[in-house]
């Protein structure tokens, strides 16, 4: 008996594996290496959903809204270092965080101080890093040095690039220009730009100076970049993207699974547009037996305005209040398309519906379309937020976390920040590193309910102040109440210009009432 045929009939050969049921024969399905099936993949990958993004609504609609919703403006350094473990006392600490938070603005607000191209300040980085690694599948930021001057104290430099760029080099044929594994010089794999060591572990990445198929005059070259510093085992690259299979070294583009649905739909909106345009043109066809071109309405004469159209006999076209005079014997039928169709509306929600579930991301969301009540509303968007706080956390621990962690070892080599003990032990270290970073909140559909609620979870202990401004407003809870204990003193110091209008039934209390308001001289105009 042949063992192979029984094993197949057992458990999963029953089902999902079955090579017997009619709807799975013809159900042919290969996967190999992560190098096989997704280096190997990317270039069409990425070119396809860059198309998308430009010409699709839907697919710019969900980078967008991801984009806009996890990083916003930008994510906000709000420095909280462990003050216990460090011995200092809570003015201690406030007093140091908001020193690096202004030092730090120094840096990063402004583009000449972090950006190596000039373009973007850090935030502005962040839109740019978070849309290509959306896009792209993956982007790098390689951390360069530029001399310190007066208005820029810092060295560092942080310039973008693109996921195309880092590849593995090869020689100069039009043939090799798409293969992505190769051989180091010192013996180490090369998968798509990534060199990795014999341990599995990223070691160095490859960048090449032009984009594969680029028509231009330059050589293309490729600079080989050490992924971390020999001495401060600082990050060289920093690489944005996520995992989906073990030893996978690049990312896949954030649409890669709604490419061949979001293509029918673009194709499936124009098909219905042309449709719709075409049956609302009012076009007629003259029947003839006399000679189109002797006809006053297709004149050719030379005398005529250069600009008139010119008659040609085998062209027809449609439009709004065109006439078309036909030749003798022809005729013309016309298709009845029954446009505009009555299922499109409902066809389009459906497959959104579908692709949403795969990008995570409710209909009405992607849609931009609350017509839902307040508690499917309110069930969508916390769904979303659940991905887009997965998001942040990612982008967060892979680019500005490595980040602030190269610009603080710089500040405190510099002794512009004072941190003793940084360099010396990585758990002092880690202590002096612990920051938040803030972005956009969730925005509330009924802010009365929600507050209610974080003050509720404030007084339970199920949270505190600063969690809940954050999740509110996307605020800063310190800076928060410095500035209302300012604005408190303000109006403490102008009470005497603020009438007091006390409404009571008892009409001698109201007397009494009236007369302190004239006191405040409210009346008079100086209030």
């Amino acid at each position: 008996m042949d063992i192979s045929i029984v094993g197949n009939n057992k458990g999963y050969g029953e089902a999902g594996a079955s090579v017997r049921k009619r709807a799975l024969k013809g159900f042919v399905a290969q996967s190999g290496s992560p190098h096989e099936d997704i280096d190997m993949n990317n270039y069409t990958l990425r070119q396809r959903a860059r198309m998308l993004y430009m010409a699709a609504p839907i697919a710019t609609s969900a980078i967008k809204t991801n984009r806009t919703n996890t990083v916003g403006l930008g994510l906000r350094l709000n420095p909280m270092v462990d003050r216990e473990y460090l011995g200092m006392t809570a003015q201690q600490a406030d007093q140091w965080e908001r020193h690096v938070k202004m030092e730090f603005a120094l840096w990063a607000n402004r583009k000449q101080a972090c950006d190596s191209t000039g373009m973007n300040d850090f935030y502005e980085m962040q839109q740019l890093m978070f849309t290509s690694w959306l896009m792209s599948g993956d982007v790098f930021a390689i951390r360069k040095e530029k001399d310190p001057t007066k208005m820029h104290p810092y060295s560092l430099r942080l310039q973008v690039i693109e996921a195309d760029r880092c590849a593995t080099p090869m020689k100069q044929s039009f043939y090799n220009l798409n293969l992505t594994e190769g051989i180091a010089e010192n013996g180490n794999k090369i998968y798509d730009g990534v060199e990795v060591n014999s341990d599995g572990s990223v070691a160095a990445y490859h960048f090449r100076n032009t984009y594969p198929f680029q028509m231009t005059a330059d050589k293309t070259e490729w600079v080989r970049v050490k992924a971390y510093g020999d001495l401060t085992e600082l990050p060289n690259v920093l690489h944005v993207m996520s995992s989906e299979r073990p030893e996978q070294y690049r990312g896949v583009t954030y649409l890669a699974q709604i490419i061949e649905p979001m293509l029918q739909i673009r194709r499936y909106t124009e098909s219905e547009l042309t449709a719709a345009l075409v049956t609302s043109f009012f076009t007629a066809f003259i029947k003839t037996n006399t000679d189109p071109a002797e006809m006053p309405f297709n004149s050719t004469a030379e005398d005529e305005d250069e600009s008139q159209e010119k008659y040609d006999p085998n062209e027809y076209s449609m439009g709004p209040g065109q006439i078309n005079i036909m030749n003798p014997g022809e005729d013309v039928i016309l298709a009845d398309p029954k446009r505009p169709a009555s299922g499109f509306d409902g066809f389009v929600k459906a497959l959104c519906t579908q692709m949403g579930a795969a990008l995570e991301i409710p209909r009405d969301l992607l849609m931009k379309e609350f017509n839902s009540s307040y508690s499917a509303s309110r069930a969508a968007l916390l769904e979303a937020w659940k991905m887009f706080r997965m998001y942040r956390e990612w982008f967060t621990k892979d680019f500005c976390m490595p980040v602030y962690e190269i610009w603080l070892s710089e500040a405190i080599a510099r002794g512009r920040v004072t941190a003793p003990g940084f360099f010396d032990d990585p758990l002092t270290r880690e202590a002096w590193l612990g920051a938040k970073w803030i972005g956009p909140s969730q925005g509330q559909l009924d802010p009365v309910k929600e507050i209610q609620a974080e003050t509720l979870a404030v007084e339970a202990g199920f949270s505190t102040r600063e969690d809940s401004a954050i999740k509110i407003n996307g605020s800063d809870y310190n800076s928060n109440v410095e500035k209302l204990a300012r604005e408190n003193e303000k109006l403490k110091n102008c009470t005497g210009a603020i009438p007091k209008v006390i409404i009571k039934e008892d009409k001698d209390e109201e007397k009494t009432d009236n007369e302190d308001y004239k006191r405040t001289g409210a009346d008079d105009g100086t209030g």
